[in-house]
């Protein structure tokens, strides 16, 4: 765990450091109440691959980072309350083995800079949030969001430019 200047934990917050790339906060990085970064799966297996979070960015109270995949946050980015980064899916193709012994396969998250994502925000593996766009409460993030960006429906039907 790298840790820039002025960086912050708020109470209860759930801090893993175990994984292969670690996990680098940069400079007045604030990580609020509540919050868990965790870079491994609950159900063991390989280290997860860890977090980067950038200058002067934020995640807001209850949120989960789960980094088995690489995420990466840029600069000045806000999370609101409760917003949740999944980086790996579940492999489920066989229908004769279970779904946990599947495995997973990790593509990574990467949001951009100076970003507003709002409460209750669900980002997916493998997308990508472009520069300086804007996630509305309670949407559900699937598929990658163009820089500039305005996504309010939870099925990203509404997206235009900021």
């Amino acid at each position: 765990i790298v840790c820039g200047k002025n960086v912050k934990f708020e109470d209860y917050a759930e801090i893993h450091g175990l994984c292969e790339e670690g996990l680098n906060f940069g400079n007045n990085v604030t990580i609020g109440r509540g919050v868990m970064i965790r870079p491994r799966s609950y159900y063991g297996g390989d280290l997860g691959k860890g977090l980067e979070i950038g200058d002067n960015s934020s995640i807001g109270p209850y949120g989960y980072v789960g980094c088995s995949g690489k995420i990466k946050i840029g600069k000045n980015v806000m999370f609101g309350p409760k917003c949740s980064l999944f980086a790996e899916n579940h492999i489920f193709n066989d229908v004769e083995n279970t779904i946990k012994s599947q495995g997973v396969y990790q593509k990574g998250i990467i949001v951009e800079d100076d970003c507003w994502i709002g409460s209750n925000v669900i980002i997916l593996d493998g997308v990508t949030i472009g520069k300086g766009s804007v996630i509305g409460a309670g949407t559900l993030v699937t598929k990658d969001i163009p820089a500039g960006s305005i996504v309010v429906d939870k099925r990203q039907k509404s997206v235009k430019d900021r």
